[in-house]
């Protein structure tokens, strides 16, 4: 019953040229106006005002801050469209005339510069000008559309707290899921594959338990410091001896924190530390070896106490539907053409995408569009200066070009949604 024909997709995304300068204007303000996660109350009153304005049935405050229009426009499946909405801690450095200089309070309460250094402003603007489209064409699709807002995705419980609080019987349960993330890559590509396409990820606050004192005495003390740095090498091992060379896992520590003045011993040290895999079992393997070698590290050195090692946040695999995944990607060659459908890689960042389609049980479709300078992208490629020169996601110097992206996210959201939608008239038999 999909409705996907040339001709429907160009009707349906006819007006879209005359919107490219409101969505502009929507994603500069956002890009502006960049909020932490659970405090997107600014974006999530902009976005509600637009899905209203739109005829949709509008939920607010799903999740703490998520945002979900409704609209339903006869008989046929439930399709969602889900877009992140939360920016980082990062101070912007692109230069942009748009750049952001807000700020704001993190969790842990520290004032901080904010940017959306990972293109969630792109991702509410794709969404918001795909809603539009598709509420203004309900002569050209049946079925029901699901526009889903969504905060706290840096944060990692996201999309679970929008489940715990009650999404889908509020909502509704969709029949397929979708949902896109920008990369650095061309713009105007899009890139699909079945299967994982994200690695899961543990964020992990480990305290290290020592005996403080004066730092003329370190005899009468348990040494964190020393502690910290040992248990920071050993960690090392666990992808290089622990990890076969067929399992890619990443074990990284990105922040470690220690006493307070050069003659003080201190009490403890915290370490947080970053574990990302491609199969959930490697990722529970690699938190059980940290527990491990942290408690034995712990032990040798005489601390105290046992180690405290907390979960502060957990993505799981990001996985599609191998045969929706094949099918929407046969669907995006047909409208974007082969030389613009491209195979997706292994990406080691996470995202808590795929939680809806786990709560809802129906199959779920991720994929990548590209957003920087296309000959800027290549040539950087094939002179293998790639990494170098092109800024990644969370950079501070992270600043996606307007256009086609702008077009291409909103198009390829469209299209999905219409590989899914009935034709009108055929749900209900006539």
């Amino acid at each position: 019953m999909s409705i996907v024909t040339t001709e429907t997709t160009e009707r349906v995304l006819a007006p879209l040229e005359a919107a490219l300068p409101e969505l502009e204007a929507l994603y500069v303000d956002l890009h502006r106006h960049p909020e932490l996660a659970f405090t997107e109350t600014r974006t999530a009153a902009e976005l509600a005002r637009r899905l209203t304005e739109d005829g949709f049935e509008v939920h607010t405050g799903i999740g703490r801050t998520g945002v979900v229009g409704v609209l339903r426009n006869g008989e046929g499946p439930t399709v969602l469209l889900r877009a992140d909405i939360d920016a980082l801690p990062v101070e912007e450095q692109t230069g942009l005339s748009y750049a952001s200089t807000a700020r704001g309070v993190d969790s842990e309460g520290r004032d901080v510069p904010l940017m959306h250094a990972c293109g969630h402003d792109m991702h509410a603007t794709w969404l918001s000008g795909a809603a539009h489209l598709l509420a203004a064409s309900r002569d050209e699709w049946s079925g029901t559309l699901l526009a889903l807002f969504q905060p706290g995705e840096e944060a990692g419980d996201g999309a679970a707290g929008m489940v715990r609080d009650g999404l889908f019987e509020r909502v509704g349960r969709p029949d397929v899921v979708f949902g896109q993330h920008i990369v650095p890559g061309p713009a105007g590509w899009v890139l699909t594959r079945p299967g994982v396409i994200m690695a899961a990820t543990d964020t992990l606050r480990i305290t290290l338990h020592g005996r403080g004192g004066h730092g003329s005495r370190p005899e009468t003390t348990v040494d964190p410091a020393v502690l910290a740095a040992s248990v920071v090498l050993k960690l090392q091992t666990i992808v290089s001896r622990e990890t076969a060379a067929t399992e890619p896992a990443v074990v990284t520590v990105g922040s470690m924190h220690v006493g307070t003045a050069a003659n003080v011993i201190a009490d403890h040290a915290v370490l947080e530390v970053n574990t990302r895999a491609f199969d959930d079992a490697v990722l529970v393997r690699l938190r059980k070896a940290i527990e491990r070698i942290v408690n034995g590290e712990a032990a040798a050195a005489g601390a105290p106490q046992p180690p405290t090692v907390e979960v502060v946040a957990s993505y799981p695999v990001t996985a599609n539907d191998a045969a929706a995944s094949d099918e929407l990607t046969e669907v995006f060659r047909g409208h974007f053409g082969a030389e613009a459908t491209m195979p997706a890689p292994l990406v080691t960042g996470s995202e808590d995408f795929s939680e809806f389609g786990r709560a809802a049980g129906v199959p779920s479709v991720f994929w990548l569009v590209g957003g920087f300078d296309a000959q800027q992208v290549i040539t950087a490629m094939t002179e293998g200066r790639f990494e170098t020169d092109v800024p990644s996601n969370h950079s501070s110097k992270f600043a996606p070009v307007l256009h086609p992206t702008l077009r291409t996210g909103v198009e390829t959201l469209v299209v999905a949604a219409l590989s899914r939608f009935a034709r009108p008239g055929v749900a209900e038999g006539r």
